[in-house]
């Protein structure tokens, strides 16, 4: 989406660090205020890109934060980098998510005896160009993937974007984790029939129509209820952040190569 626009405030790799949005009025939550859909006949879908390929910060949409900002993953008190799987260096592909989405962790999916992992829907796109954090990305569903994450279901997603010249081409520690249906990608139909339920699953969590287990839902397009709040009082929120800084130095250690 052209009119949308990334703004990187507080420093890189550093926990002070934050990708905010705006529109031409003002910011927007990636989360609850872009559409999901990017065409009437819900035939392609919008795409918030959270980690470009090639990169292995683990970056994710905030859902509990106000205006729901970009921000690198923490567990166990650090800043987290996934490995890098020899020969490559971090994702193999963009990864981002859904806007609009949910997996809500009160329902059990029929399909993996599973609830929902509370995050909005990964998506994983394996067009040629490498995106850029903040990027939103129009793509086409390509088929999906079940992991079973800690007892939970996680979506994946396999979408590509529909500039790339293939797109028309394409038919349509832990113990670790499992993915239903024997490791099988499912279809189009399947991967659609999951990005709609998770979009229903969203909309009854901005209108307060479910447990909303402590996300935020603050949005200044989306609700008319108390969740929607002016352009104005959602730069201040922006305002409060730390000014964007370069880099922060980070461990060579991220950067070992991992065999399989």
């Amino acid at each position: 989406m052209a009119n949308i626009q990334a703004v990187e405030v507080g420093q890189e790799y550093d926990f002070s660090y934050r990708v905010y949005f705006r529109d031409q009025n003002g910011p927007v939550s990636p989360w609850h205020d872009i559409p999901l859909f990017a065409n009437d006949e819900k035939t392609i879908l919008n795409m918030v890109v959270e980690i470009p390929r090639w990169t292995n910060a683990k970056m994710e949409i905030a859902t509990k934060d106000k205006l729901n900002p970009i921000k690198q993953d923490i567990k166990k008190g650090k800043l987290r980098f996934v490995h890098n799987i020899f020969p490559y260096h971090g994702y193999m592909w963009n990864y981002g998510a859904f806007p609009q989405t949910w997996e809500d962790p009160n329902h059990v999916d029929g399909n993996t005896s599973c609830r929902g992992d509370n995050d909005p829907l990964d998506v994983c796109e394996i067009g040629y160009k490498v995106g850029k954090r903040g990027e939103i990305k129009q793509v086409k569903v390509l088929g999906v993937m079940a992991m079973i994450d800690e007892g939970e279901t996680d979506w994946k997603i396999l979408a590509i974007d529909v500039t790339d010249p293939l797109a028309e081409k394409i038919n349509a520690g832990k113990p670790p984790n499992q993915f239903a249906f024997s490791g099988e990608a499912k279809n189009k139909e399947f991967a659609m029939n999951v990005v709609h339920e998770t979009h229903k699953f969203w909309r009854d969590l901005v209108n307060d129509a479910c447990d909303d287990g402590g996300m935020d839902k603050t949005n200044t397009k989306t609700t008319n209820n108390g969740n929607k709040i002016s352009t104005d009082d959602a730069q201040k929120e922006i305002d409060t952040q730390p000014k964007y800084q370069p880099p922060a130095s980070i461990d060579q250690s991220v950067n070992v190569w991992h065999y399989v």
